[in-house]
């Protein structure tokens, strides 16, 4: 349950995947809010924040004939939401990525590690009723009766209708990051035969056995590594989670201390090196980051009770395809629990690959494995309907 952006004081990121003078580029937009200077000389000392993003976005300007690069706002549910949409060649398959949180919206650090997911697929990033530029483009008062798991998994039909529609697809990719996977299953579970497969990061299974060995993960370390602050911390609110829902309160300290030993990004403390990569999207305005912290606090206000409910135990037949790419050190939404629940789906075909240095953000810890398992274990599934562009050609002499 990746809550870790609104309880978790919007804990956050360091840029992945850019070439060094992009980072130095950034680090000076970071420490300086001077106005834009075309020269040299300047360039590395007064670029602003509208300038590194700008840079960032014409390297990844997508230049080929047949690509897509979109952001659009979209009536969904009876309110505007908007969605990135970016391939190389539009004939590729369409992969939906359904973002964690609730509200925690991957659309502004996805240029941090998608770009080569986009020479093989058309990559759609939307931010979901509450997050992001669509909480900025819409009321409180307009988004609320959607604001359940039914009407935000309705919202997500609505995106795939829509989709399918545009590009002239029969089926696409699903793939949900945490709480994207519990809208993820449902969807997948309606409407099987809309996509090749669904595809969960972090999955999320059973929410309070979930926050148990969570927990039991922080404090186990806690006590390993003699850190009194954490344990008593951590012993304030045991038992854990109880015979109660957890408040946001008590979630908060689970999740600052799980994080704290790597449950979320395997070998860091924090979460800087995404929240920092956020500020300088080339997808968001100043506007659209305020909204992500505000957005998170509305979200949680409606989904924590529901969320918290969450149970797929039982919930393990499917119509399509299964892959779950999980961490093994994933303590944010438990490994543990993602295998034991593998092992009893039934469905056309399932795969799960276990990536050994990463947590909870297996996209942007382990960014080219995890491209070589999209590649490798989703897309033949695409190519054996027809639904690819042509493929490079190679000879050898």
């Amino acid at each position: 349950m990746t809550t870790h952006r609104s309880i978790a004081s919007l804990l956050s990121m360091a840029v992945l995947g850019m070439s060094t003078a992009v980072l130095c580029l950034a680090q000076s937009a970071l420490a300086s809010d001077a106005p834009a200077s075309t020269s040299a000389k300047d360039a590395s000392s007064s670029l602003s924040r509208d300038e590194v993003a700008r840079i960032i976005a014409n390297t990844r300007k997508i230049v080929s004939p047949q690509g897509v690069e979109e952001l659009v706002k979209v009536r969904i549910g009876g309110i505007d939401q908007w969605l990135s949409i970016r391939g190389k060649d539009r004939r590729n398959p369409i992969l939906l990525v359904l973002h964690g949180g609730p509200a925690s919206t991957s659309m502004p650090i996805a240029y941090t590690y998608q770009s080569p997911w986009e020479d093989y697929f058309t990559v759609v990033q939307w931010d979901q009723r509450g997050a992001g530029k669509t909480y900025a483009s819409n009321t409180e008062q307009q988004m609320a009766p959607g604001m359940t798991i039914d009407g935000m998994t309705d919202d997500a039909a609505e995106v795939v209708e829509y989709l399918r529609k545009q590009y002239d697809k029969r089926k696409v990719f699903l793939m949900g990051h945490s709480w994207g996977t519990v809208l993820g299953v449902r969807l997948a579970q309606r409407h099987p035969d809309w996509f090749y497969a669904y595809i969960g990061v972090g999955q999320v299974v059973n929410v309070i056995r979930n926050e148990e060995l969570g927990y039991r993960f922080a404090m186990d370390e806690a006590k390993a590594r003699g850190n009194s602050a954490a344990s008593k911390e951590l012993q304030a609110i045991a038992p854990y989670p109880g015979l109660t829902p957890p408040t946001i309160d008590r979630i908060g300290v689970r999740s600052k201390w799980e994080m704290y030993y790597g449950g979320l990004a395997f070998g860091r403390t924090d979460y800087r090196f995404d929240s920092d990569a956020e500020t300088l999207s080339p997808d968001y305005s100043k506007g659209d980051l305020d909204a992500v912290g505000k957005g998170s606090l509305f979200t949680l206000k409606h989904l924590l009770g529901p969320l918290t409910a969450v149970d797929f135990d039982h919930v393990t037949r499917f119509g399509c395809p299964v892959i779950l790419l999980t961490g093994q050190h994933d303590y944010t939404t438990s490994h543990e629990l993602a295998e034991q629940w593998f092992e009893h789906i039934e469905a056309p075909s399932k795969r799960l690959v276990l990536f050994a240095d990463s947590a909870h953000m297996v996209m942007q810890e382990q960014p080219g494995r995890f491209l070589v398992h999209l590649v490798t274990d989703a897309l033949p599934l695409a190519e054996r309907a027809g639904d690819v562009a042509p493929a490079e050609v190679a000879r050898d002499h």
